[in-house]
């Protein structure tokens, strides 16, 4: 493989390659990008280059384009004097460098992208990713298929990954010791990222070794031992940091004997290579040759000659799917159970282990890979999991150091732990592959774009399709798909779309005789497996309704139901998969007209499409009917209806401005605000123009319930219900929300303070540099973000019509702060993300709902009446249910359930509106603690 030395060497060869197109680009219009990274956590700092880097291709005539960030290890300022030009609008340029996956939303079409993308392994939560980058037709290039003639990696983080990986795994084993009550010199190594640099870091390693080699090491856990999987860079760089400690290497097959004999003033240390530990099934010398080409002949030994003498593991192997592990689950079972012949030896007042591994630190975070027990990465903030295997193989992720297993690391962006290091170093090797991506043009067709065996096998995606040598992804990813065992056994299976709040009480109920078997859909994997990880015949899927389309195909095809608790704007798109595959829906939501639309053919589809069978709208609708009904049987007619229903925290969880907890996004509470509302009263209709309905003359306060202090506001139309509800003779129907009294005016003030507005605003972009509220702000009222806190105060007041009660809300929320906002792109969507984690439930907290109809009616003797029906619910604190989640699960899943047993024949769009759908709905609820009570009262 030629590789160039520097730019302009590798500029004489590009210009053997721009004459592909008939446009070839010249010095002055090759144009290129470094994004800012914004995917994953806040830790992520590193850049595909350095500003050195920068300068040299600005030099040799390349136009760089820097986005933006204040996150980065080198600042903007660093890339600006290097010659880039900083700028939020990548759109000039044909290549976009970055390090981790693009959010899709921040994806340009037709354009070059160099990314570490994940997606090779086919790996579910990356297949969004993949698929938005075929339909934008972008030339896909990884950085890990840039390899050279032997298959090895020329472009990578992989020696900074070992570096920060072995610091973090030293620091580990420290604490892990110290629980295990043994002080040990490693106690004084911090994780990776306390340090300014590595050199910080191997001087803690070296003061550590210095106290190994003065004997200070406890003779109680005797002479450690590292085993390093793999000799390439990742294992190249956790080795430079070990050989900062006493260390003697040794053989894999001298393991043994220092575990047992060996000098505790050092530590031992092994490299193992395949023909370590991988042999032949049924004898014969290993054959590299053949193990390529015929891997399923071999197997690993290494849990059985290496692993038991073993005292910290470090993988740098990436896991090939059709290979052996070299720790499958059984493997580690075994290991940690005292099956073994290497023991901890026991001490007074230490807690005795059975076996000798103490750490494992899985550099490559592989999940699911070469340690078949790790599936998950941790975290810089939460780097280590103990692994009991005694526990069904469960991974315990809360910062504990004691009791049975192994400690485990497993981060999976390790290298940005020293971010200005490791960008330096892998910059360095990328930098002169640069001008040969510069010629590439995502709207030529690849096969004649003439790029070098390197760059051409790195090209994942091209031309809206993926290239011959990856088209593998398409059938790997249709193996990730399969419905699990326990589900398709299931004598009923439900899709369930959504893993939020609802979907917890959903399953619970759903689950409680063993009849049905849930499939969770959810674009959040960890929420989902969270929530099937409670029942045994619950299982997760990773999908992303969005951008998964096929999948949703395959996914509906295999299950007899779709319960969708997904965004209202969701919903008719997956009916409409329903009823192309003649599978039945529920969903919470108000019918749209889209939904509605779809009566005919899910008619003709033999289904019944059910909405509104939540709380409100649901358990709202059932109690109405059980009452109108009830008085049109005895000879009446309903004069005027009233229902008001909200969810609220209970009375002592309500001290804030709002009076109120978000138990879902705040962001369908505070779009309220600036919608309308149409209700009858008197016989009149009376319209609320948007961003009137909590203005105070539109605002009722509630005299029932008196000891709650409640207020409301009108929801929605609520004249289309006279004759949804059949109640033509009603001369008043009106439906609202409550709040505790002081709401309305509260959220008044965010409209007069300019916070609700769902456009774009140029400081919110989610990847750009910090903002505060108090900046914010400033820029909100058109004033300078240095303006005085005192001013800012004195332009609000004003704005706010001198409502001091509306400007001590948005003061006492925060929002005239230095905290920094949470940039979501709109002021609106800001807003909800910032009162999402301010008004959210704690632990110990419960919540509320209420709801109240108020019935008059006249009966056929003439007498006339009032029906008030109140339904008070309170959740459970503690991880119990919530009352919200309880009236909007339960009804679904008691609908759910109908349909599953026939009970429920209607056809078409339905809502809980007729008696053989909503009598057995309320009965079941009674059963469930959800139980509404009546009074009746006459006028004279």
């Amino acid at each position: 493989m030629w590789r160039a030395t520097s730019i302009k060497q590798a500029t004489k060869y590009v210009g053997r390659h721009v004459t592909y197109c008939n446009t070839a680009r010249t010095k002055t219009t090759r144009v290129m990008g470094i994004r800012r990274e914004d995917y994953g956590s806040q830790w992520e700092r590193r850049a595909p280059l350095n500003p050195l880097h920068v300068k040299e291709l600005v030099e040799s005539g390349v136009k760089v384009l820097v986005q933006p960030s204040n996150r980065r290890a080198y600042t903007m300022q660093d890339y600006q004097e290097a010659g880039a030009v900083i700028q939020e609008d990548m759109s000039e340029a044909s290549l976009i460098l970055g390090v981790k996956q693009v959010p899709i939303p921040h994806l340009m079409p037709n354009k070059t992208y160099c990314i570490f993308s994940h997606t090779i392994k086919a790996q579910k939560e990356n297949m969004p990713l993949l698929d938005a980058i075929i339909e934008k037709n972008i030339r896909l290039i990884d950085y890990e298929k840039i390899v050279d003639e032997s298959g090895k990696r020329v472009v990578a983080f992989g020696k900074f990954a070992g570096i920060a990986g072995m610091i973090n795994i030293l620091h580990g084993i420290g604490l892990r010791l110290l629980a295990l009550g043994h002080h040990s010199p490693f106690i004084h190594i911090a994780a990776a990222h306390n340090y300014r640099n590595s050199g910080m870091a191997t001087q803690a390693v070296r003061d550590a070794g210095y106290e190994i080699a003065l004997g200070l090491m406890p003779k109680s856990i005797g002479p450690l031992t590292f085993v390093f999987m793999g000799s390439g860079n990742v294992c190249q760089g956790a080795e430079e940091v070990i050989r900062h400690l006493p260390v003697t290497y040794v053989e894999p097959k001298d393991l043994r004997k220092v575990a047992e004999q060996g000098d505790t003033r050092k530590v031992y240390a092994t490299t193992v290579h395949r023909k370590d530990h991988i042999v032949r099934r049924g004898g014969g010398p290993f054959v590299r040759e053949e193990y390529d080409a015929h891997p399923e002949l071999y197997r690993s030994v290494f849990s059985e000659k290496i692993a038991p003498w073993s005292s910290c593991i470090v993988n740098g192997i990436f896991w090939n799917t059709n290979h052996p592990r070299f720790l499958a689950n059984m493997d580690t079972k075994m290991l940690l159970s005292g099956d073994t012949v290497a023991k901890m030896p026991e001490m007074p007042g230490c807690p005795n282990l059975p076996h000798r591994l103490i750490a494992i630190c899985d550099i490559t975070a592989d999940p699911g890979g070469s340690i078949e027990f790790i599936t998950d990465c941790s975290s810089i903030e939460s780097p280590f999991c103990l692994y009991d295997a005694d526990h069904k193989h469960e991974i315990f992720k809360s910062l504990r150091f004691s009791g049975d297993g192994v400690l485990t690391c497993s981060i999976d962006n390790m290298p940005t732990q020293l971010p200005r290091e490791a960008t330096d170093f892998f910059g360095g090797q990328f930098h002169s592959f640069i001008p040969e991506l510069l010629t590439s043009d995502a709207s030529v067709p690849f096969e004649i774009s003439n790029f070098s065996k390197t760059i051409g096998d790195a090209v994942i995606a091209s031309n809206g399709k993926l290239t011959s040598k990856y088209e593998y992804i398409s059938s790997l990813r249709d193996k990730t798909m399969e419905i699990p065992v326990s589900v398709s056994a299931a004598k009923h299976k439900v899709l369930l779309l959504g893993s939020g709040n609802m979907a917890l009480s959903t399953c619970d109920y759903l689950m409680k005789d063993g009849s049905v078997a849930v499939t969770v859909a959810s674009a959040d994997k960890e929420e989902a497996e969270v929530l099937a990880d409670r029942w045994e015949n619950t299982s997760p899927v990773y999908h992303n309704v969005e951008t998964h389309e096929d999948q949703l195909d395959k996914l509906i095809k295999e299950h007899d139901l779709v319960m969708s608790l997904l965004p209202l704007r969701f919903h008719p798109a997956v009916a409409k998969k329903c009823v192309q595959h003649k599978v039945n829906m529920v969903t919470t939501s108000y019918v749209s007209p889209q939904m509605r639309a779809l009566q005919q053919a899910a008619v003709d589809a033999n289904i019944c499409l059910v909405n509104e069978v939540g709380l409100d709208p649901g358990i709202d609708h059932m109690l109405a009917m059980e009452s109108f009904s009830q008085i049109k049987e005895e000879g009446g007619k309903v004069t005027s209806f009233e229902s008001w229903c909200g969810g609220l925290p209970a009375p002592e969880f309500s001290d804030n401005p709002l009076r109120y907890k978000f138990n879902w996004s705040p962001a369908a509470a505070l779009g309220s605000l600036v919608r309308d509302a149409k209700y009858l009263m008197d016989g009149e209709e009376v319209y609320i123009p948007p961003g009137m309905l909590m203005d105070a003359k539109n605002v009722k306060n509630m005299k029932f319930l008196p000891g709650f202090n409640l207020e409301g506001y009108p929801n929605r139309d609520s004249t289309s219900y006279v004759f949804s509800y059949g109640i033509p003779t009603a001369h008043t129907v009106i439906r609202g929300t409550l709040r505790y009294k002081g709401f309305c005016n509260a959220a008044t003030g965010f409209v007069q303070a300019g916070l609700v507005d769902e456009r774009q605003h140029p400081m919110l972009n989610e990847g750009g540099p910090d903002v505060t509220w108090h900046e914010l702000m400033c820029s909100v009222v058109g004033q300078s973000k240095k303006t005085p806190s005192s001013t800012l105060e004195s332009i609000l007041l004003e704005r706010l019509g001198n409502d001091q009660d509306k400007l001590d809300a948005i003061i006492d929320l925060d929002l005239l702060s230095d905290q920094v906002a949470p940039k979501k792109g709109s002021l609106l969507d800001t807003l909800s993300a910032h009162l999402q984690a301010r008004l959210t439930y704690e632990n110990n907290e419960r919540d509320l709902v209420i709801l109240r109809h108020t019935i008059g009616f006249e009966e056929s003797n003439g007498r006339k009446g009032t029906e008030e029906i109140n339904l008070t619910v309170y959740g459970k604190s503690y991880g119990g249910l919530s009352s919200m989640a309880k009236c909007v699960g339960y009804p679904a899943a008691i609908a759910t359930k109908m349909i599953l047993e026939g009970e429920l024949v209607n056809k078409g769009v339905v809502i809980p509106l007729s008696k053989d759908v909503y009598h057995p709905i309320l009965n079941r609820l009674k059963a469930e603690g959800i139980r509404a009570t009546s009074k009746t009262k006459y006028h004279n």
